[in-house]
């Protein structure tokens, strides 16, 4: 668990986090016709708005301010490197899905990859930084991440990745098919994602204070990916030999009102449909003062914690390793301790 102290000043609007199920099939029931070009009905994002947010975020003060709130993405990209270079493989070509800046692919280097793809849905934040930064050949595609199979063609890819932007999309399972279906046999895909308990301190101070300051919660809460869906997620799309793990990263802020900028500024912003557009402003007060009451350490800083559900899985394969069968094992344990 990493621990990272941020100094910054400012006020926002902000996004929190709420645990988000998905449909499962019923095994009495009809097997859903799952395709590659499948895209279920869940709409619960405004991808348009998304977009905007962060367009906004990635050209304010010409980037510099967007620049200055990456150390969320670096931190959780420096982890999925990690694991990427744990996998002894050497790539043609790796497609960064929902890439940003470019957070992950500023760390591939030509021992790993001769190229990455990255793809995109905000043009400002695909283009913010000079192709000088990548040591890789780049290749930058401005378009929506939910629809990748009308950028990728199937069966095409050896690796596909994704740092901490399958959190806005509508239809996770449908999109985790797509990159399945984007993948050669035997094909890579590594992914880190915000988990259910992303922002808890946040979370629960703005509940307190909307109820006793306006009797009920509004729905400007973003849901997230509970961490116990994901596994089955992988599985249903398709994917063999899965990995999931979780990890924390804990930032220390000087009150609320500096993380809520720095949500803004990283284009966080609440981007659920129906959501409600203003706050009041006794209401955050009294939220940051709860904050502070029951999350705030001892040297007067705010902890924000961000949960990072990671997951590798691959494409099946006939090559690929398998169980033996039930029964078919020649050793006893007992001879063996």
């Amino acid at each position: 668990m990493g621990i990272i102290t941020v100094r910054s000043i400012a006020r926002a609007r902000l996004w929190v986090a709420q645990t988000r199920g998905y449909a499962a099939v019923s095994p009495s029931g009809p097997t859903p016709s799952l395709t590659m070009h499948t895209l279920g009905p869940f709409q619960v994002f405004d991808r348009e708005t998304k977009r905007i947010q962060k367009d906004r975020a990635a050209s304010k003060n010409g980037g510099e301010s967007s620049r200055t709130v990456d150390y969320v993405r670096d931190e959780i990209a420096d982890r999925m490197m990690e694991r990427l270079e744990d996998i002894k493989r050497k790539f043609s070509t790796i497609v960064d899905l929902g890439s940003g800046s470019g957070h992950f692919t500023k760390l591939l280097d030509p021992d790993k990859t001769q190229k990455c793809i990255m793809i995109d849905s905000s043009r400002e934040t695909l283009h913010r930084d000079p192709d000088s930064e990548f040591e890789v050949e780049v290749e930058r595609v401005h378009a929506n991440e939910e629809n990748l199979l009308q950028i990728i063609s199937p069966n095409s890819q050896e690796a596909i990745v994704s740092c901490l932007s399958l959190h806005w999309v509508n239809d996770l399972p449908g999109a985790l098919i797509q990159i399945k279906e984007a993948l050669q046999p035997d094909g890579l895909f590594l992914g880190a994602m915000f988990g259910g308990e992303t922002l808890f301190e946040l979370r629960t101070a703005l509940q307190l204070a909307e109820v006793d300051r306006e009797g009920g919660i509004s729905p400007h809460i973003s849901p997230m990916t509970d961490t116990r869906d994901v596994s089955n997620l992988l599985g249903r799309a398709g994917f063999t030999l899965l990995t999931v793990d979780i990890d924390e990263v804990k930032v220390a802020y000087p009150s609320m009102w500096e993380l809520m900028e720095d949500l803004r500024d990283m284009g966080e912003s609440n981007a659920v449909i129906g959501r409600r557009h203003i706050i009041h402003r006794d209401t955050l007060t009294a939220a940051s003062a709860i904050y502070k009451e029951l999350h705030g350490n001892e040297d007067g800083t705010v902890p924000a914690t961000f949960q990072v559900i990671f997951m590798i899985g691959w494409k099946p394969a006939p090559t690929q390793p398998r169980p033996l069968e039930r029964g078919s094992g020649k050793t006893n344990l007992k001879d063996v301790l």
